[in-house]
């Protein structure tokens, strides 16, 4: 197929299937088409040629506002540049077919965005996707376009991917650039890909590496490419399982996603990180007072003009002591230390991703672990710790693990120590080898019947 043809039938797919899913909140088919004439005109060797892909809303797109999933942002200046993400992936010879529907300003797990309507889970559209990258998920699981990209500060990332049965990556905190992007945590914040396979989340990110001067935050490091390196299987790796919270915090089918792809690599070795309760308090604390601070002046002005499900939290946050958020900040250097001597015994640590498989929209409460918790937030109790410190990490999804609900998945956590994105990845390849992980497009209804 030509990139044409692959940017016409995206573009079809996305025309028949998002009324149901609200995956999309702009579609840029002038743009796309374009691009692919260029593409197919082009003799380069391009990587990525003619694969159509689309990107959460708070990603620059030249010629759009940055909606970051707000109401605020709409009416603010159209971007002058993509994002250097964006500009990467087209440089490979991917091709940009529009934004995607998020959590307003990335603060929330659910997507149920009270300006731009709720994104649904292809696979049980009565749930929620996840969030805050919930539109990145859906577009993949839905057969929309192969790829996209999303955001992960607290699970933003493997959150929906998990709960959208796809294969998701939050690389190390630093290693791919955030310049051109909308912040909510700047010292959180991670950007990274969705696929329906393994090999397509390791091409997509290998081209997006490199260095870049516009984001300060990014670490220099050479360009290491995963890509080759997937099929070299799980042998001599140490892969350890992380109990704890991580097994107290999950329901029994989350527990059982995890035992499923554990007893696949003969993982046996259970490892214990210290005071996770703690640091996944100190990420809240930090992403609470940081978020807030962004947004003081417009809390102030305009309160009203915020998704009700954002304001309260950003408010809450604007009047938290500034002592609280300096001991959060000791607390997860802290517990990354602690982290960095564990990796010294064990490579890869497996864990749930979700504590259970999609809710339906609207849910408010879950009971886990003897608690009622609320729902909205406690979809990444098993994530938090884990971007607190910046480790990289592939969400590859497990189905048929849950009787109540058998046509869901639930994904499990593949971790690594800092820089380690292709160790996840040879993991992943090899589960998804053996049959043991695997993204299926949605079965969506007939529109027209």
């Amino acid at each position: 197929m030509t990139a044409l043809d692959n940017v016409q039938a995206a573009l079809a797919n996305i025309r028949a299937s998002d009324r149901a899913v609200n995956a999309f909140t702009a579609v840029l088919a002038e743009r796309a088409l374009a691009q692919a004439a260029a593409v197919d005109n082009s003799d380069a060797a391009l990587p990525l040629r003619g694969v159509p892909f689309a990107v959460k809303n708070l990603f620059d797109l030249q010629g759009l506002a940055t909606l970051a999933g707000s109401k605020i942002e709409h009416d603010s200046t159209p971007a002058g540049r993509d994002a250097a993400l964006v500009r990467r992936l087209e440089a490979a010879g991917a091709i940009c077919v529009g934004a995607l529907n998020m959590d307003e300003y990335a603060y929330g797990f659910t997507t149920e965005n009270t300006h731009y309507g709720a994104t649904r889970n292809p696979h049980d559209l009565t749930r929620i996707s996840g969030g805050s990258s919930g539109g990145s998920a859906a577009a993949v699981a839905a057969g929309q376009v192969p790829l996209t990209l999303g955001s992960d500060t607290n699970g933003s990332i493997r959150v929906p991917a998990s709960l959208c049965g796809v294969f998701g990556l939050k690389p190390t905190f630093g290693r791919l650039s955030r310049a051109g992007t909308y912040p909510f945590v700047a010292s959180l914040d991670h950007l990274g890909p969705f696929a329906l396979t393994v090999s397509e989340l390791a091409a997509a990110y290998d081209v997006m590496q490199g260095p870049d001067g516009d984001d300060p935050a990014q670490v220099a490091r050479p360009i290491e490419a995963t890509l080759p390196g997937l099929h070299s299987g799980v042998q001599g790796l140490r892969i350890g399982v992380l109990g704890g919270w991580f097994r107290s915090m999950a329901l029994p089918p989350a527990l059982a996603a995890v035992d499923t792809v554990a007893a696949a690599l003969g993982a046996l070795q259970e490892v214990h990180w210290p005071e996770v309760d703690r640091v996944r308090t100190a990420a809240f604390l930090i992403t609470n007072a940081e978020g807030a601070a962004l947004h003081l002046a417009d809390l102030k002005r305009r309160a009203d003009d915020f998704d009700p499900l954002t304001r309260d939290r950003f408010l809450a946050g604007a009047l938290l002591p500034a002592a609280w958020v300096q001991q959060a900040q000791r607390v997860r250097h802290w517990f990354a230390r602690q982290v960095a001597q564990r990796f010294a015994d064990v490579d890869v640590l497996l864990a749930p991703a979700t504590p259970c498989v999609a809710p339906a929209i609207g849910t408010e409460w879950l009971e886990i672990n003897g608690q009622r918790m609320p729902a909205r937030a406690s979809m990444g109790l098993l994530t938090q710790p884990i971007s607190a410190i910046g480790l990289p990490v592939v969400t590859v999804p497990v189905w048929g693990i849950d009787p109540a609900a058998p046509h869901l998945a639930i994904g499990v956590q593949i971790i690594a120590a800092p820089w380690r994105e292709d160790l996840c990845l040879r993991v992943a390849r090899a589960l998804e080898a053996a049959g043991v992980v695997r993204a299926p497009v949605a079965r969506l209804p007939d529109p027209t019947s």
